[in-house]
């Protein structure tokens, strides 16, 4: 029931982030690694199935994107109400992607490196989680970079810095955070549902 209610959020979304985006070069690019992810998950599901945690956190993630890529993440409605109220002068929905970014690798990281007993000790494990979680950003902030030269002004809405010349290195920041704020919220929730999966 779990898995067809996941299958089924995923793809209502993804429809609906598909129908009339604002740009469909941004749609593309912001929704692919949630294709990847899709489909790294189905192929992975029977062979190293996952926490229902870490699959719930992973469609969280998905939706973010798909969302992104619906409206770009400079002009999600809901962020520019809160934009407004707060009187800011940006939309903030690419710092929460970024969040994201980091909130759900960090599980994932945690997940594989606990269950193939990489390492003896926990604080070893959430050094390396956070490392991971902090590739991964800047990985993503160099795929930004590379689209931006090969594509030039088309890749303005998939950026999203909207002017602000520390874009790059807040968005690493908010990553960051959500690994941190993962590890430390969801550590004991993420032990049951390790055990209950693996009771050995």
């Amino acid at each position: 029931m779990a898995r067809v209610l996941w299958i089924a959020t995923f793809a209502s979304v993804l429809i609906w982030s598909a129908i009339e985006p604002k740009d469909g070069f941004t749609w593309f690019l912001e929704v692919l690694p949630a294709l990847f992810a899709g489909l790294l998950l189905a192929l992975t599901y029977k062979p190293f199935p996952l926490t229902p945690l870490l699959y719930g956190l992973i469609l969280l993630h998905c939706v973010i994107l798909m969302v992104g890529g619906h409206y770009t993440y400079a002009e999600v409605p809901l962020f520019d109400g809160i934009r407004d109220l707060t009187g800011g002068t940006r939309n903030n929905y690419d710092k929460l992607g970024h969040f994201a970014q980091g909130f759900v690798p960090a599980i994932l990281a945690r997940e594989i490196l606990i269950r193939h007993q990489v390492v003896r000790t926990r604080g070893w494990m959430n050094l390396f989680a956070i490392s991971v979680c902090l590739a991964f950003s800047a990985f993503y902030e160099l795929i930004e970079w590379w689209v931006a030269l090969l594509s030039g002004q088309d890749a303005e809405a998939f950026l999203g810095t909207q002017g602000d010349p520390w874009d790059t290195q807040s968005d690493m920041a908010m990553a960051l955070l959500g690994a941190l704020l993962a590890l430390w919220l969801l550590r004991h929730w993420h032990d049951r549902q390790l055990r209950a999966l693996n009771p050995k």
